[in-house]
């Protein structure tokens, strides 16, 4: 049997990445509570500027919604060289996008608030942010601005076959219209039907990633998906594998697969009939790292 990778495709990024591997023989909330103005009293005063902000840089400004208040954005603590996704990670509060804006000197909050209007008022005012925090060391004062990350697929899809079916959707989806992978166009295949064995071999490779913290075809014990295949039971005669982490739903899975060359021509490949998909979550759930395996197969 021969071993060929057509693509071993990593697009490493801070948010996700994907992993494609092709093997063959010649015969893929609840919001938070919220803080009270004395315990935070600058971030009162951001939704009070935002309900009534007068003007921005000179220009009227329109108001624009209060954002949420969530304790964990004022627990926070952003030191020098710290990446503010991971000091939020750390304090319980996974964030999509975040930023924060300081102002140094102001003695009491309203003076804070006034100097970060001046410098910062197209921030404050910004839409892309839902949830806000600040805290003060001394006369020195910060305000966390975040946009909350989407549920872990553990709370919403508990089951895990529920995700691999999320993703045979998908998958299937692109099969019926065709894609063009890279430069490479692939008219419609027929669909793919979900095979238990292959769920059970991707599921068994999510989470010895996900404990593991590592992102290869390649599992600790020094297997590759087609030995994974057999050990669930699946006997094939083609077998794929890809591999993604970050993505925090099945249909962002799909969709950074379907927008690299190597993971699209896994998905829009003909010869597979099968697929088993599942993620796995790293230890620390709240803020863990998801790691998805989509194996694709066709029996022998």
């Amino acid at each position: 049997m021969r071993l060929t990778p057509p693509g071993m495709l990593h697009r490493l990024s801070a948010a996700s990445a994907a992993a494609a591997l092709l093997l063959w023989s010649p015969a893929s909330h609840t919001a938070p509570p919220a803080v009270d103005a004395v315990a935070d009293p600058l971030s009162a005063l951001v939704n009070a500027y935002r309900a009534n902000p007068g003007a921005c840089n000179g220009r009227p400004a329109t108001p624009v919604p209060a954002l949420a208040r969530p304790p964990a954005l004022s627990q926070v603590r952003i030191g020098p060289g710290t990446f503010i996704e991971s000091a939020l990670a750390e304090a319980g509060y996974a964030a999509e996008q975040a930023q924060a804006v300081y102002a140094t000197g102001p003695e009491d909050a309203a003076s804070a608030m006034h100097l970060l209007r001046q410098n910062y008022c197209q921030v404050l005012l910004g839409e892309r942010f839902g949830a806000v925090g600040s805290y003060r060391e001394g006369t020195s004062w910060t305000v966390v601005l975040a946009r909350p990350a989407p549920p872990l697929p553990s709370a919403t899809y508990p089951d895990w076959r529920d995700a691999g079916q999320a993703i045979l959707d998908g998958v299937n989806a692109a099969r019926a219209s065709g894609s063009s992978c890279g430069g490479r166009r692939f008219p419609p295949a027929p669909p793919l039907r979900w095979n238990a064995a292959l769920g059970d071999a991707a599921l068994a490779h999510s989470r010895d990633m996900a404990t593991g913290r590592y992102f290869n075809h390649q599992a600790r014990d020094g297997s590759q998906a087609g030995e994974r295949a057999r050990r669930a039971g699946y006997t094939w005669r083609r077998i794929g594998e890809n591999i993604a982490f970050g993505q925090r739903t099945p249909q962002d899975a799909v969709a950074s697969w379907l927008d690299s060359p190597g993971h699209c021509a896994n998905i829009m490949n003909p010869g597979f009939t099968e697929m088993g998909a599942a993620y796995g979550l790293t230890p620390e759930q709240q803020a863990g790292v998801i790691y998805w395996t989509q194996v694709f197969g066709a029996p022998r």
